[in-house]
């Protein structure tokens, strides 16, 4: 597949860069909001797509030519208000699911957050971050596309051990960013994630199996 990550700056979009980069079964292409960031991915030969979150629809199916997947991994980030949750965490991943549509792209990944589709379970300090990742998810859900939610839980920057736990309903736990971006790649074309939702975090199951038990 030749796949456009949407928020390849981030540190999950840069791992899994790297890794569609260099696989053998995919194609990548980094789709960034300055131009500046873009630098860096073309000087790994990567091509690059410069558009915003909070622009059109239209700008992002533009991105989106020559893709036949999209990987939304983009986020407002901890250093900004809610108000940038609302527009990037949720009506960015609308309009990039609206984009998808309208480019013909069906394969959608969204990565989502652990317990997003439990309000018990939101953090009491994060309330608008995760209902932005509820509707987007929702509104996923809904849409004609193939997708996979992947909620991970919280993120490590430590290396990956390509073991995980995946399934429906997990209550809490860490997962190394790395192994996010590897579960990710595999759920592209692993036909038994397609349609599904699940919370991911570190375990003992090889991921390529941990998929195929969903």
């Amino acid at each position: 597949m030749n796949v456009l990550v949407v928020g390849a700056h981030g540190q999950v979009g840069k791992h899994l860069v790297n890794l569609l980069r260099d696989s053998s079964e995919h194609t990548v292409k980094a789709m960034v909001r300055k131009e500046e960031q873009a630098q860096a991915f073309k000087m790994m030969d990567v091509e690059v797509a410069v558009a915003s979150l909070e622009g059109s629809v239209e700008d992002i199916a533009q991105a989106g030519i020559g893709c036949n997947a999209i990987v939304f991994t983009a986020g407002s980030g901890r250093h900004t208000g809610f108000d940038k949750t609302m527009l990037i965490d949720l009506d960015g991943a609308i309009k990039t699911i609206e984009a998808a549509e309208k480019a013909g792209i069906k394969r959608f990944i969204m990565v989502s957050a652990i317990q997003s589709h439990r309000r018990e379970h939101w953090h009491e300090k994060m309330l608008p971050y995760y209902a932005a990742k509820y509707y987007a998810d929702k509104f996923l859900e809904q849409s004609e596309l193939t997708y996979t939610i992947i909620r991970p839980g919280g993120l490590l920057n430590e290396p990956g051990s390509g073991k995980v736990t995946a399934a429906a309903d997990i209550r809490s736990g860490l997962i190394p960013r790395e192994d996010v971006a590897r579960t990710i790649m595999l759920a592209l074309t692993e036909e038994n994630t397609y349609y599904q939702s699940f919370d991911l975090i570190a375990g003992d199951v090889p991921i390529h199996e941990a998929l195929k038990l969903i």
